[in-house]
């Protein structure tokens, strides 16, 4: 029997949507490996010493979740919140502190952590206050976002509202307009001493839990598909040829 042509173009269309699928499914390998490596680099960092913040490395790609052991004064009178946050199902607000340190111009953002909030960014920040030297333990974060810019006169609401000294979007430019002073390129995690003291400070952060996201599954979805679409070709192929 004499191979037709919608024979062969089912065998080539299966085949390239199979191809297809692989070639996705070895790129989520791909982000899988680098996920692991990246997770392995933070939990290397956070395995290691504190640091005070004077030592930190100046690129905070290298910093990034360094854990580090800090003291100074916390100005209140600055402080802002980073809402909505919501922490076990409620709402609430992260309360952030500007640290002055000594011998620096540069005040340190310290996220005291979570309170709640029932409209998730209303709050007596004054209720949460905890004397004014501290000793904090905790780890560096970097700033993600960047929804201002250096030149930008008013702040974008979606990135902070000034009028409630609310920050929407973790961004350093943002933050420093609301604060009204330089802040450094790290924000502190405070992880220290909540369980201690769980009814009169903020939750604190926890120490971050490092996954490796959905990559394997993805990968698992389009190796499957590639088999389906051969298998299913194949068939198919079959059924046009003896018809």
């Amino acid at each position: 029997m004499p191979v037709s042509r919608l024979f062969i173009a089912t065998i080539i269309v299966a085949i390239g949507v199979a191809a297809g699928c692989a070639r996705l499914g070895l790129w989520q390998l791909d982000r899988l490996a680098e996920r692991r490596a990246y997770n392995a680099v933070l939990m290397s960092r956070l395995s290691e010493p504190e640091l005070s913040e004077t030592v930190l490395p100046a690129d905070t790609g290298v910093g990034h979740y360094r854990r580090v052991q800090v003291t100074g004064v916390l100005q209140y009178t600055r402080e802002i919140a980073w809402a909505p946050r919501m922490r076990k199902g409620s709402p609430g607000v992260n309360v952030l502190t500007p640290l002055a340190i000594a011998g620096s111009d540069t005040l340190l953002m310290l996220n005291r952590g979570w309170v709640y909030s029932p409209d998730a960014k209303t709050v007596d920040l004054s209720r949460w206050r905890e004397g004014d030297t501290v000793s904090v333990a905790g780890y560096v974060e970097t700033w993600p976002h960047q929804c201002l810019s250096d030149s930008a006169d008013l702040i974008p609401l979606g990135c902070a509202d000034s009028a409630t000294r609310t920050l929407r979007r973790l961004d350093r430019r943002a933050a420093e307009r609301l604060v009204g002073a330089p802040i450094a390129p790290y924000l502190l995690m405070q992880t220290s001493d909540s369980a201690l003291r769980a009814d009169s400070v903020p939750a604190r952060v926890e120490t971050p839990v490092l996954d490796e996201g959905p990559h394997a599954n993805y990968a698992f979805q389009w190796f499957a598909f590639a088999a389906i679409a051969l298998i299913g070709g194949g068939v198919l192929a079959r059924k046009v040829q003896s018809g």
